[in-house]
């Protein structure tokens, strides 16, 4: 065939693989599938070579299919369902005052109540257990779990937390009841995996070497704590504890060398035609693959590292480029959700970036050379990385390049190395244990490099207008300085936009009179920004969940400066996120009501408070001023924004009641009502209603929250006055200009199938 049979395979999986999630995207799932299967029957009929490639994309389209399937079913979300399911992880979380796990089970069994959907389509869930109970990885149990599809927050420009849990094969999330509490039917049967853990942890080791030595031989980068990942993350290397083509590929060098060896003692005459020792190389790399849980990264290692030994043994030696394309179908093949895993991207570019600088260059000889190639190497490839990076995650190390050229070397040639030796080692354990001390040694060498380099270059998160245009700059920069014949000025021109890009200001102009109001989706809770030209004002912080994660921190990268933040009232819905701001922002005051307690000193904001910013109107209409008996509901700040003739009215939590005192304090109509307590019939009464009339409304509420807001009764009363109707559960995050020159248009972050009928 012309194009040899790599690039046609890889072709057809990445099209299934498109064609797949465009299917879904439209909702021809069914159809696409049967006219997938006439087309490939009638190629293979009609031209049986090409019958293979269909083959391949129906493959890949099948499988990918299959995991939109699997979710749970939206009739039983929120509902209990009975499973008896094995434990493939255990992660403790940091709670107050109680113990919890996070489980990753595969379910073998599933079972719902009468009535309702089959669950039987679930594979893997993912809960937490607010128990005493012990899980252990391998265990099975029979427990009750209230499970939901799974979602994330819909913000701008933050992480996609729904689209991670679908590639990673989730098909729902939830928590362990513990009534009826869980019962374990089996203990954890023995695996070389677990044998070789738990005979790590009764080495002389201190923790920290034992759980970076989990990561670095055996895959278990769970091991590693939350400081761990930071350090490594601002440091920009992260690849170098994953198993990776460099842990995998020093394994098979390894057992390479010593069957070569082997065949030099056994067949002195004719040991390099030997082909068992190649064979030998590939059994050591597919068994430590296995070892280390065959997860997608060292699944990729162990193929592209097969490969690597097969053109290496000189039996077949495709070029550079049909060995990319074998080995990104056969990833596909092996792993069809790989496609949407950044990882996998991440190392497909950064090795074809290599055969690109390296590609008709002599081989480097001796050290002076040596040194020199892994210098041009990182310096070129840094870029690239970096741009990858940016888009995939937001954020970058400043001084990875740098550090790497330290760290990568260091890490593949003592740490590495040393680690696998001392598990060679184990049954001698004097001889094993001096191999884990030199480990030991180097990594707090290591350790204390990243430390440095972190305090004096931490990670920098640009602002997200700035990420694709920084990318783009760092993509130019690479290929001006990668590529052979590109004119020395634009390589000069390349480093100059990199250089001055940061500075520049990508954010949209505010004109006068004019305010940007965010209403973001932070699930069972309320945080709005308002931003106008130059004056930045936070209403409420979010929530913080039970597991200490705090909507807040995915929203904007470090060192935010707000104005003013106002704290309704000191529920956890409205003020969870307060300890975020405090550790990642700068605040210049805080307000909220007299009596809530917060952890930092605020003003209490008081009925008749009023404010102008850049010709943008700012009242509080709620609490009195003074000592009140109210509840910490109705003595939220009410807030009212002004513009010309447009009115935006917040109200937080505050009850009927308290509406009703409102009401000649109110101008009506109001513009856009933030509907108060999340939509709950306890507010937004019958006479506020009529009397705001107002022609938006914002509920701020969870996605298949318990309480089930906004309630039924209240969308009514809205209907009734004729309102357009909004709510972060089903629309994400909202955004609208108030400008006393232009009407409101209410954006949505989640594009919904079908059309809602709003007003």
């Amino acid at each position: 065939m012309r194009f040899g049979v790599a690039m046609p395979a890889a072709f057809a999986a990445l099209s299934g693989g498109f064609f797949a999630w465009y299917s879904t995207l439209v909702g021809v799932t069914s159809s696409a599938l049967g006219w997938g299967f006439v087309a490939t029957l009638l190629v293979i009929t009609w031209r049986p070579r090409f019958g293979i490639w269909l083959l391949i994309g129906l493959w890949v389209f099948v499988n990918v299919q299959r995991e939109w399937s699997g979710r749970l079913p939206a009739g039983l979300s929120g509902e209990d369902v009975v499973v008896e399911a094995t434990v493939l992880t255990a992660q403790p979380l940091s709670v107050p005052s109680s113990q919890a796990t996070r489980l990753l089970l595969a379910l073998d069994t599933c079972h719902s109540p009468a009535q309702r959907p089959s669950c039987s389509a679930l594979s893997k869930v993912r809960v937490s257990a607010y128990s005493d109970e012990v899980f252990k990885p391998g265990e099975q149990w029979r427990m009750t779990l209230r499970l939901r599809p799974p979602n994330g927050f819909a913000n701008p420009y933050a992480f996609n937390f729904e689209q991670w849990l679908w590639r990673e094969g989730i098909h729902a999330t939830g928590y362990l009841r513990q009534d009826p509490p869980p019962e374990r039917l089996s203990t954890a049967s023995i695996s070389l995996r677990q044998l070789a853990l738990s005979f790590l942890s009764q080495q002389a080791l201190n923790e920290r070497t034992q759980r970076w030595l989990a990561a670095l031989t055996l895959g278990e980068s769970g091991q590693l704590t939350q400081d761990d990942w930071s350090l490594l993350n601002a440091t920009g290397t992260t690849h170098l504890v994953v198993i990776s083509g460099l842990h995998v590929g020093l394994v098979a060098s390894f057992v390479l060398l010593l069957a070569k060896l082997a065949a030099r003692l056994l067949t002195p005459g004719n040991w390099r035609m030997r082909v068992w020792p190649w064979w030998a190389a590939a059994v050591g790399c597919v068994a430590y693959a296995l070892l280390a849980g065959m997860a997608p990264p060292a699944m990729r290692a162990m193929v592209m590292t097969l490969i690597g030994l097969w053109i290496l043994s000189g039996r077949h030696a495709p070029g550079a480029w049909q060995a990319w394309w074998l080995a990104l179908a056969l990833v596909l093949l092996f792993d069809p959700l790989a496609l949407w895993r950044p990882g996998m991207w991440l190392s497909f570019v950064a090795v074809a970036w290599l055969i690109v600088i390296w590609q008709g260059r002599q081989r480097p000889r001796g050290i002076k050379g040596w040194c020199w190639a892994l210098i041009r190497t990182q310096l070129l490839l840094a870029p690239l990385m970096a741009a990858a990076v940016l888009v995939a995650f937001g954020r970058v190390a400043p001084m990875a390049p740098l550090i790497n050229l330290v760290a990568v070397p260091w890490v593949s040639s003592i740490m590495v190395p040393t680690a696998l030796l001392g598990w060679l080692l184990a049954p001698f354990p004097l001889v094993g244990h001096v191999a884990w001390w030199i480990f030991e040694a180097a990594l707090n060498v290591f350790h204390l490099l990243l430390t440095l380099s972190s305090q004096q270059w931490p990670l920098w998160e640009p602002d997200r207008l700035l990420t694709y245009p920084l990318a783009f700059a760092l993509l130019l920069l690479s290929l001006c300085w990668g590529l052979p014949g590109i004119l020395p000025v634009l390589r000069l021109l390349s480093t100059a936009l990199i250089v001055s890009l940061p500075w520049w200001s990508l954010a949209p102009p505010f004109a006068q009179g004019v305010i940007r109001v965010s209403v973001h989706d932070v699930g069972q809770g309320q945080l709005i920004e308002l931003r106008s030209q130059n004056y930045r004002l936070l209403y409420d912080a979010g929530p913080r969940f039970r597991g200490g994660f705090m909507p807040l921190e995915t929203l904007w990268s470090p060192g935010q400066r707000f104005d003013q933040v106002i704290i309704s009232h000191a529920d956890n819905d409205h003020a969870g996120g307060v300890e975020a701001l405090l550790s990642d922002h700068q605040v210049n005051q805080w307000l909220a009501p007299l009596g809530e307690s917060l952890p930092v000193p605020s003003v209490a904001c008081a009925r008749g408070q009023a404010w102008e910013r850049d010709g943008v109107g700012f009242r509080i209409l709620w609490p009195h001023a003074g000592a009140n008996t109210l509840s910490a509901n109705d003595r939220s700040c009410v807030l009212e924004v002004s513009v010309g003739e447009h009115r935006l009215l917040i109200t937080g939590d505050v009850g009927a009641d308290i509406e009703r005192r409102l009401l000649q304090d109110v101008r009506s109509p109001v513009s856009v009502l933030v509907a108060g307590h999340h939509g709950s019939r306890t507010s937004s009464g019958i006479q506020f209603v009529r009397h705001t009339t107002p022609r938006h409304v914002i509920f701020s509420a969870g996605k298949s929250n318990q309480f089930q807001h906004p309630a039924d009764q209240v969308v009514r009363r809205f209907r009734y006055e004729n309102s357009c109707l909004w709510s972060t559960a089903q629309d994400g995050a909202l955004r609208f200009w108030l400008d006393a020159n232009d009407l409101i248009q209410i954006k949505t972050t989640r594009k919904l199938s079908g059309q809602r009928n709003r007003c």
